[in-house]
């Protein structure tokens, strides 16, 4: 009888679903490895436009446990077209390429005009729709605005990235079934109100990010952050439930593998 295969190990370390690679001053093997050492052994590298999403599927085709998105960031919806469009449609036809975006509003910053922002997102969504990937949803002081549009575009799969809002808003997105994603300004002194949106939400609807080089935890705050430093948002967000870290592991990175279909 014929020697059966061996069993794959399922991997069981922490998810870092949003980081960009691309822009942090280090080699990425160096980084992965890193983040591999603490714990993290799956990461996401979301690209904000055309270009940076293939470097993002660059980087996922050559480091293990690495993985990509296609998007167009807000700031730059003013250069999104029908070219621009098709480059992202193409490369979300890729398995390693997990998710439409980053995409979304931020009408703090202002980089690009509103309607250009909106009609971009809109676009978003029907690439979502069409391809069955989720949606990483960047939003800055437009909450009434993105869960409209979302709305009306019935998004069906949403991860709303680096969370901003208060619980009020965290328990909305969660009745909509979106997914909240906490990043390292979580950990912030003055940031309570993501700490109480953290309890405030089933564990469920939770996963865990570091926006990587951005938003270091406080810990380290003032240096790049790094995909390994996710480790420092899932004990915070344990520490505002009253749990464990290991319990919030185990939740984000089952989140994670519902939210992200191809995550492996």
């Amino acid at each position: 009888m014929a020697d059966s295969k061996p069993e794959v190990p399922v991997k069981t370390g922490a998810v870092d679903t949003h980081c960009h690679l691309f822009l942090i001053d280090r080699d990425p093997a160096d980084v992965v490895e890193a983040a591999r050492a603490s714990g993290v052994d799956r990461i996401i590298c979301v690209g904000v436009d055309p270009e940076t999403s293939s470097r993002a599927l660059e980087l996922a085709e050559s480091l293990e446990g690495v993985f990509a998105t296609a998007g167009m960031h807000p700031h730059d919806a003013a250069d999104f077209d029908v070219r621009e469009g098709a480059r992202i449609e193409e490369l979300l036809s890729d398995p390693l390429v997990l998710a439409v975006g980053e995409c979304g509003l931020d009408f703090f910053r202002m980089r690009s005009p509103r309607d250009d922002q909106v009609r971009c997102l809109r676009a978003h969504i029907a690439l979502s729709n069409e391809c069955g990937k989720p949606m990483v949803v960047h939003v800055r002081d437009a909450w009434s605005e993105v869960l409209r549009v979302l709305d009306e575009g019935s998004a069906e799969r949403v991860v709303i990235h680096c969370f901003s809002g208060d619980a009020e808003i965290a328990r909305e997105c969660a009745a909509r079934g979106y997914w909240i994603s906490f990043a390292g300004n979580i950990t912030y002194p003055k940031n309570e109100h993501l700490r109480q949106a953290a309890s405030a939400v089933g564990l469920d609807r939770i996963v865990v990010e570091t926006d990587s080089p951005f938003l270091s935890p406080q810990r380290v705050r003032g240096s790049d952050n790094e995909p390994a430093n996710v480790i420092a948002t899932i004990d915070a967000v344990a520490r505002a439930r009253g749990t464990s870290s290991d319990d919030v592991v185990s939740a984000t990175t089952e989140n994670a593998r519902t939210l992200f279909a191809g995550l492996r």
